[in-house]
């Protein structure tokens, strides 16, 4: 941790592994927010918005930012980071949630945490060759047409809730 002095008095800058607070979002931002957060692809939300698709796809950059995503940081995973941070409103099952096995909930964890296939198969305990057999079988398993409305179904079966705080630390 680096403690700064001089004008920023007694501030501590986290380590790189603590997250840095969310940057809350305009009201443009918020509207295209919520049409991820309902499924819609950037193509889709500038045909029903009216914007231009570069300017959805600007703001979806800006979405991300706030919310602290890389640059490559996949659909399903800013759905997911707009839910947790509370930044879109939460979407209502229209179904029951399907029974699903531990593993295939340590799956879906893995799929709204994590960008790269590799990270997604460590996440979810698999081998590599097996992510997308897994996978495909639990979008079969949930009605799910891909891993970004997968999310969004899971939060609304509430199949993504925060965890607990392990070891009793809080942020």
């Amino acid at each position: 941790m680096t403690v700064h002095t001089s004008r920023e008095r007694d501030t501590v800058t986290p380590p790189a592994t603590t997250s840095a607070p969310i940057t809350p979002l305009t009201p443009a931002l918020q509207r295209v927010a919520q049409h991820l957060a309902n499924g819609l692809t950037p193509a889709q939300i500038a045909t029903q918005t009216g914007l231009s698709a570069v300017t959805v796809r600007q703001y979806v950059r800006e979405i991300r930012q706030s919310l602290h995503c890389p640059p490559r940081c996949k659909p399903p995973v800013i759905v997911h980071r707009l839910f947790t941070a509370q930044l879109v409103i939460p979407p209502t099952a229209d179904r029951p949630a399907p029974r699903l096995s531990s593993d295939q909930l340590l799956l879906l964890r893995a799929v709204a945490e994590h960008s790269d296939a590799r990270e997604i198969a460590v996440a979810a305990k698999l081998a590599p060759a097996d992510l997308r057999a897994a996978l495909d079988q639990l979008l079969a398993d949930t009605g799910a047409q891909d891993t970004t409305q997968l999310v969004v179904l899971a939060h609304g079966w509430h199949l993504l809730t925060a965890e607990p705080t392990r070891g009793g630390a809080s942020q």
